[in-house]
C-alpha cells in the first residue's frame, strides 16, 4: 500500500484520542487568547470545495482561516465550476490542491472526502460526506461539551431525529464511545434508527444504549440532548420525507422534564424540531455551539498545517475490483477510477469509503 503523504482528517479515526484532546486544548487557548494566533497562517491558502449547501461549516472554516491570517479559494456551488461540465472528483481536487496548502471538502456522496484525499497534493479535511461522517462538527461538539460540561466522560447523551442519515450523529457516537462511562439514549422512529455499523461501534466499546420513541421518555435521563433535523435531502422521495418530518419537536413543555443542568445541542440548521421558544432557555446552547466551531477549526487548521501528525493509511483493506459497493450513495458509484477497497470479516466485505456491508455469496 502506498504510504500516505499528508495528514488528512477524513474520519476522527484518522487521529488518536490524545490528538483530539490536543486539538480541544488548542481551541480553548485560541478562544481565550485570540491575539496570540493572529497571522499564524500568513501566506497559506485554504481551498474549499462545497458540493453541497452549507452555512455554519463553510463560514466557520472561512472565518477560521481569515482570523489566522490566511487566504481562501474555492467554490460553494459546483454549478459555477468545471464540475458542471462533467469534471470528475479526482481532477477537481488535483487542480485545487495544487493551488492550496490545505483543502476542505463537503460532498453529497458518502466516502467523497476519502476519495479526494487519495490523490490530493495537500492535506484534506472532511467537512461532511453525504449521510456518512462529519468529523469537524464532532470536534465542535466535543469542545462544546468540554467547555460547558467540563468533561467528556460519564455523560448520558440523548440523540434525537434522523439517526439513520445523520452524519453528525454517527461521528459523535463514534467519538464519545472512546471516553469512559458514557451512555446513549437513541430517540427515533423505526424508519430512522441508527445504522447497525454504528451500533457495532457502541457494542465494541462496551457502552450502554437504549432506543426509545418519544422525547418525553428520554428527557429525565439526559445530561445532554443532541437534536437533529429530519433531512429532506437524504430521502428517496418527498412522500417518505413528509411521513417523518414532524415526528419530533422539542418545546417548552418537554424542556420542563429535563434536568436543571441539561444542555441542548443541535448541529443546525433547524427546521421545526426545536420550537423558537426554547431559544430563551439557558440550557439551549446550539448557537453558542456554532461559535465554538470556529475555534476548533482554527485549531485543526494549525495542527494539520504546522505539525507532523501521524495518521493511519487511508485504505488498509483488500482490493476487489470484481465487487461493487451496493450503496447507491457511495462515491465509488460515480468515480469509476477508484479502487474497490474493502475490509474483510468472514463472509462480509465492508466498503472502505462508506462502510456499507456486503455479504459474499
Amino acid at each position: 500500500m502506498k504510504k500516505q503523504k499528508y495528514t488528512h482528517l477524513v474520519d476522527l479515526d484518522s487521529f488518536s484520542v490524545s490528538q483530539w484532546n490536543e486539538i480541544l486544548k488548542l481551541a480553548h487557548d485560541i478562544k481565550e487568547n485570540p491575539h496570540i494566533y493572529v497571522g499564524s497562517c500568513h501566506g497559506k491558502i485554504m481551498g474549499t470545495l462545497f458540493y453541497e449547501p452549507s452555512t455554519r461549516t463553510q463560514m466557520s472554516f472561512q472565518s477560521a482561516m481569515l482570523r489566522l491570517g490566511g487566504g481562501i479559494i474555492g467554490f460553494d456551488n459546483p454549478a459555477t465550476s468545471s464540475v458542471s461540465k462533467g469534471e470528475n472528483l479526482k481532477d477537481t481536487t488535483k487542480v485545487v490542491s495544487g493551488y492550496s496548502d490545505i483543502m476542505v471538502i463537503r460532498h453529497y456522496q458518502e466516502g467523497a472526502a476519502k476519495a479526494a484525499a487519495l490523490t490530493a497534493d495537500c492535506p484534506v479535511i472532511n467537512a461532511g460526506d453525504g449521510g456518512h461522517l462529519h468529523p469537524t462538527q464532532t470536534l465542535t461538539d466535543l469542545l462544546t461539551l468540554k467547555e460547558e460540561k467540563k468533561r467528556l466522560d460519564n455523560l448520558t447523551v440523548g440523540l434525537c431525529g434522523d439517526l439513520k442519515n445523520g452524519r453528525t450523529v454517527h461521528s459523535l457516537i463514534k467519538a464519545l464511545s472512546c471516553y469512559k462511562n458514557n451512555k446513549f439514549v437513541l430517540v427515533s422512529t423505526d424508519q430512522l434508527k441508527l445504522p447497525q455499523y454504528i451500533k457495532d461501534v457502541i457494542y465494541a466499546s462496551g457502552k450502554e444504549f437504549v432506543e426509545v420513541k418519544t422525547l418525553e421518555e428520554a428527557m429525565p435521563m439526559l445530561d445532554v440532548l443532541y437534536m437533529t433535523r429530519i433531512q429532506r435531502e437524504r430521502f428517496a422521495s418527498p412522500e417518505e420525507y413528509e411521513q417523518q418530518k414532524h415526528v419530533f419537536c422539542l418545546d417548552e413543555s418537554k424542556m420542563k422534564l429535563g434536568k436543571k443542568d441539561l444542555i441542548v445541542l443541535h448541529p443546525l440548521p433547524r427546521v421545526d424540531e426545536i420550537a423558537v421558544e426554547v431559544d430563551d432557555d439557558p440550557r439551549a446552547l446550539y448557537f453558542k455551539q456554532a461559535n465554538y466551531g470556529m475555534y476548533v477549526r482554527m485549531a485543526l487548521i494549525l495542527q494539520v498545517l504546522n505539525y507532523d501528525v501521524k495518521t493511519a493509511p487511508l485504505l488498509t483493506g483488500v482490493i476487489r475490483n470484481d465487487v461493487t459497493c451496493t450503496n447507491p450513495k457511495c462515491i465509488c458509484q460515480t468515480e469509476k477510477y477508484l479502487p474497490h477497497s474493502f475490509r474483510k470479516a468472514g463472509d462480509i466485505l465492508e466498503c472502505e469509503y462508506c462502510d456499507e456491508r456486503i455479504l459474499l455469496e
